[in-house]
């Protein structure tokens, strides 16, 4: 796994002495990031510098290399990850100030109490006089989190604090982490059930195949809040965004195409159904399972248990399988578009896919479902969308298609602009779609730019 260290150096203060240190670095093979001037002085500096390496042994020979250099002194060395994690990423904070007695008054009792029973008589205003409206349970029981497996709820909330922050950030949300230690899918889905009345909308996230489905399933069948299983729809979401894009890049007519898919998880499976939905020609889908098989052929798509097959006949293939080199050159069909998206190996590395005929290929470095959670729950949340459906995922991957520039299979997922778009995208698909409660908003008023926060 790849690991961002912090080397924090005593290097010392003479013409090439820097470059010394980054040749090392680079001779371990090794990548280099940022780099920090802590302190200056008359014979030597101090400077931090953010270092990529590729596991352990590669870690050894760095710190090794830069051993072995005369002068050269390592300071300390820090996980880079480790260190942004300590505390935690998030808290709850106030919206209102409470510094006089008049503040405790309206805020706390007695003035509580009337907004209280305000909500009561009018159950509605709780959008407006409490958080309801700006919040969403980012749901887990950690039975399937990143590439690490089960590794259960407690370790998964790091994942789950991470979404909070972008939801924050990017969509000026609440984002609360749910750990539910059930394994059980109806235990799940009776927890949050009955928590949801203080969350606007339920983001389930890192939970087992097929579990995810039926959980999903069941608790849009209770809820009328939104319910999405990110892995499943987020993912979805941006992989049509790039699908988009290197079909325009290729000058290949989506309409026109056998599409395949390549490995039918949650993932797999949300894509699938999406291109379905944008109207490609003919969705293929290969997996070792039976049952994900099944899942595709029930949904509309030809499930295949051959890759070979799948690769012969697919002109547009996507890979989502966690499986690095699965795709072997001799598979590529010519002229075809290949995005091999698992990470941080993908299926087949593009320059080699282009070399066996590819028209177009590229991994998924940069393929990042926060592209789309934000805005989409934003859109849905302001117009008080009753789910997110079919139409509302489709206008999302379509904004941030629109979003990207020439050259780019999506947008840079840190431009405040992108998420903006998605959400107005999926407020205005939510109202045309019947999704929203709210049908006379004017969304460009309900969603304007966040405040900048530097």
């Amino acid at each position: 796994m790849e690991r961002d260290i912090l080397f924090r150096l005593k290097i010392p203060r003479r013409p090439g002495a820097l470059g010394t240190v980054a040749a090392e670095i680079g001779r371990a093979g090794a990548l280099i990031g940022e780099i920090r001037s802590l302190r200056i002085g008359r014979d030597f500096n101090v400077r931090e510098m953010s270092v990529v390496v590729s596991g352990e042994p590669q870690m050894v020979e760095v710190v090794a290399n830069l051993r072995s250099l005369a002068g050269v002194e390592i300071v300390s060395i820090d996980d880079r990850a480790l260190r942004r994690h300590e505390g935690g990423k998030i808290r709850t904070v106030s919206r209102v100030r409470c510094e006089t007695l008049a503040d405790l008054r309206d805020l706390y009792t007695p003035g509580v109490a009337r907004v209280c029973l305000a909500i009561k008589d009018d159950p509605t205003l709780a959008r407006k006089y409490t958080s309801v409206g700006a919040s969403v349970a980012i749901v887990t029981n950690g039975t399937r989190v990143l590439g690490l497996g089960d590794i259960g709820p407690l370790a998964s909330l790091p994942v789950m604090e991470g979404k909070s922050v972008l939801y924050d950030r990017f969509a000026g949300l609440s984002g609360v982490p749910l750990l539910c230690r059930s394994k059980d899918p109806a235990t799940v889905v009776e927890t949050v059930a009955e928590v949801a009345s203080g969350f606007g909308g339920i983001h389930l996230e890192d939970i087992r195949v097929p579990d995810c489905f039926a959980i999903e399933r069941a608790l849009e069948e209770r809820l009328d809040i939104p319910v999405m299983h990110d892995d499943q729809h987020g993912t979805a979401v941006v992989a049509l965004a790039a699908i988009l894009c290197a079909c325009r890049s290729a000058g290949v007519a989506l309409a026109d195409s056998v599409v395949g898919v390549v490995g039918l998880g949650a993932a797999g499976t949300g894509i699938a159904t999406l291109v379905m939905a944008q109207g490609a020609r003919k969705v293929l889908g290969c997996d070792r399972d039976e049952g994900a098989r099944r899942m595709l052929a029930e949904r509309g798509g030809e499930p295949l248990a051959d890759l070979d097959a799948l690769m012969a006949r697919a002109e547009v293939v996507i890979a989502v399988t966690g499986s690095p080199g699965l795709l072997r050159p001799s598979m590529v069909r010519p002229g075809s578009v290949i995005l091999a998206l698992s990470n941080p190996v993908p299926e087949i590395l593009p320059d080699a896919a282009l070399a066996a005929g590819a028209r177009f290929a590229a991994d998924g470095t940069t393929v990042n479902n926060a592209l789309a959670y934000p805005g989409i729950f934003r859109g849905a949340l302001a117009v008080r969308a009753s789910r997110v459906n079919g139409p509302m995922k489709l206008a999302a991957a379509r904004a941030i298609a629109d979003a990207a520039e020439e050259g780019e299979i999506v947008p840079y997922p840190l431009d405040p602009s992108v998420h903006l778009s998605v959400a107005r995208a999926v407020a205005r698909a939510a109202v045309a779609s019947g999704s929203a409660r709210e049908r006379g908003v004017d969304v460009d008023a309900a969603l304007p730019p966040l405040p900048d926060r530097g």
